[in-house]
């Protein structure tokens, strides 16, 4: 009797796959930008679900989605140059925007899995941002919630060059070893 062979799909990927970014440009002219810093990333999409129950199902419940919801939870470290002591300019954008009205009140971004993986995502969103304090020892971190204002589009994933060509070839050696195995 052989053991059989684990398959890939037991390694567990890591949180810190997202890259998280902000247009600094235009729509007609986007200039896609780090958001650096990153700590915590929570992606989120959250349906409204509403009861469509009639008389006639008997008193088994029915529901019906009518809404999705997106928002991204990110912690950052408050980043500044070491030579000039000013703050990334990303990372001000964020904070400036949180205190601004009507449509310059949304930021444009995406995310996406940084090893080329299709998972990756573009929307606009509404900034806030919370500083998180601390006492003396404590780094300055911020607190900031994008929260999505329209559809959360899947996109092609920007990472797919180098990193997307190298997990195209761990796929591909995976399945070859998969087949490999069955036969």
């Amino acid at each position: 009797m052989t053991t059989p062979t684990p398959t890939a799909e037991t390694v567990t990927a890591l949180a810190r796959r997202y890259r998280l970014e902000c247009n600094m440009g235009s729509s007609d002219a986007p200039d896609w930008q780090l958001v650096p810093g990153v700590l915590e990333f929570t992606p989120s999409e959250e349906p409204n679900q509403e009861e469509t129950t009639p008389y006639e199902a008997d008193g088994w419940g029915e529901h019906a989605v009518t809404q999705l919801d997106w928002q991204i939870e990110v912690k950052l470290a408050h980043r500044h140059h070491p030579e000039t002591g000013e703050f990334n300019p990303v990372q001000v954008h964020l904070r400036r925007t949180a205190r601004r009205f009507g449509a310059a009140s949304y930021v444009h971004i995406r995310y996406f899995d940084r090893s080329g993986q299709p998972d990756a995502y573009e929307g606009r969103a509404l900034v806030t941002w919370a500083p998180e304090g601390g006492d003396a020892k404590a780094l300055d971190q911020v607190a900031v919630t994008l929260k999505g204002s329209g559809p959360l589009l899947e996109i092609e994933n920007p990472a797919e060059g180098a990193a997307g060509l190298m997990a195209a070839r761990l796929r591909k050696k995976t399945a070859t070893a998969g087949k490999e195995g069955a036969e």
